[in-house]
């Protein structure tokens, strides 16, 4: 058999499923606390939602998205007719338009109603070259914030990202949060407008991509990877010299919000988000271990107007979004691991054949009680059975055979002190759904 997972794409083996459902408990854990409720959509949506939500100018809808047909769909598609729009069909590259488009249509946001506060976790899609900590089926956990406008909630939102990876265990020393603004409708114009022409004034130092995003998004090129690149853009002019008063206000108030609950950060003039629907406050999260090139944990930031663009009423919005995939390298980088995959507490084991239909009843008697059990379901031999239960882990095993079946009593032998003692087979469920080793011994 060649087949292969298709390129950019991982088995989540169970070490990792479980270590990303012990991230997703403590983002619920943490989250709850802030006010927020788990929400979900479609891993699919009209591609429209994502072009005018993200903006057709961007890498994620020119390049990366996936596209999802039909076989009727994908018929019309090759012989060249034009499709309908619930037709046209991608994987979400990111939560954000898909929550505002899933707002919009359900009418969430009632008038004079508190915000609304959501948070999800799921699968998204980006073709994109894959490397270390970036993949074409990536995992995140998600979190948006629509109604409310004031600088506070965008310091409540900085300061919860930063509680989460503080519950994850990565020490607040590891981790650098940067901030910026990128302004408005009334001031980022005239700010892409000076960062394009700073650009066509460097077109001989920069790379042709960073020289083709003048035309198209040049502020993604202060993105750019290429070492020259940087260091021509760290020239360029800063968007905070540029912003009008309002979001001078705004920005000054986050920050100070932030000063206020004693959380760390830098200003970054040159971080941007590479979503066109970013506005004002915009923050990102990078670590020093275990990602190399990709740094960054998550980020986020305002988009007051993405509702407004879907058709709805204007409607401030911001929130974040980090990778499980980048979360896990680097709690293995410092030697963080979660919580190891669960193991049963408990293995019978039989002695002979005429065993086994015990050993099943008794098995389903201790789950009812809440024990995780396991048993021989290859017909192994009693030694092979021993061996077996020591490479799962059990604390106990539970030897049934003929002279037990007659007594109504079963062997218990601790795996850790090898220590066994006879026990009725009704005692059972009650002892092990409630003791330790320690205790029974």
């Amino acid at each position: 058999m060649n087949y292969r997972a298709p390129r950019g794409t991982n088995d989540l083996f169970p070490s990792v499923a479980h270590a990303f459902s012990w991230i997703e408990e403590k983002a619920h854990e943490v989250f709850a606390r802030y006010g927020y409720v788990l929400f979900e959509t479609p891993l699919f949506e009209q591609t429209e939602v994502f072009a005018r939500g993200i903006g057709t100018a961007t890498d994620v809808v020119g390049k990366e998205m996936f596209g999802v047909y039909s076989g009727a769909a994908a018929a019309k598609f090759a012989n060249g007719e034009p499709l309908k729009a619930d037709e046209q069909l991608s994987l979400r590259p990111e939560g954000t338009a898909g929550v505002a488009r899933a707002v919009l249509q359900n009418g969430l946001i009632a008038p004079g109603a508190p915000a609304l506060k959501l948070w999800y976790t799921g699968s998204m899609f980006r073709h994109e070259r894959p490397q270390k900590g970036r993949l074409r089926q990536f995992h995140q956990i998600g979190v948006e914030c629509l109604g409310a406008a004031e600088p506070s909630v965008d310091a409540e939102v900085i300061i919860m990202l930063v509680r989460f990876f503080e519950a994850l265990g990565l020490p607040s020393e590891s981790m650098r949060l940067y901030v910026n603004s990128m302004g408005d409708t009334a001031c980022r114009p005239a700010y892409r407008e000076a960062v394009r022409a700073y650009i066509l004034d460097h077109t001989d130092d920069l790379c042709d991509e960073c020289v083709r995003r003048a035309e198209t998004n040049p502020l993604r090129a202060f993105d750019c990877k290429n070492p020259r690149c940087s260091e021509i853009m760290d020239d360029a002019p800063a968007i905070t010299t540029m912003l009008c008063d309002d979001c001078a206000e705004h920005y000054a108030a986050v920050r100070s919000l932030l000063d206020t609950a004693g959380i760390s950060y830098e200003e970054n003039t040159r971080l941007v988000r590479g979503l066109d629907y970013y506005t004002r406050t915009v923050f990102e999260v990078q670590i020093d271990a275990g990602l190399g090139a990709q740094n960054a944990l998550g980020g986020g930031g305002r988009y007051d107007g993405l509702i407004e663009e879907f058709g709805g009423k204007p409607t401030p919005g911001l929130g974040f979004a980090v990778g499980l995939e980048r979360i896990l390298l680097a709690l293995e980088a410092q030697g963080t691991v979660p919580s190891k995959v669960p193991t049963p507490a408990v293995f019978i084991a039989s002695v002979d054949d005429g065993a086994r239909d015990a050993a099943f009843a008794l098995a389903l008697r201790l789950r009812d009680a809440g024990c995780a059990v396991e048993l021989d379901h290859q017909n192994r031999s009693l030694k092979s059975q021993f061996k077996l239960a020591d490479k799962l882990g059990v604390a106990w095993v539970v030897v049934l055979g003929p002279d037990e079946l007659a007594s109504g009593t079963a062997t218990l032998r601790s795996m850790e002190t090898h220590e066994e003692q006879s026990v009725a087979l009704e005692e059972l469920p009650e002892l092990l759904s409630a003791s330790t080793p320690a205790e029974l011994n």
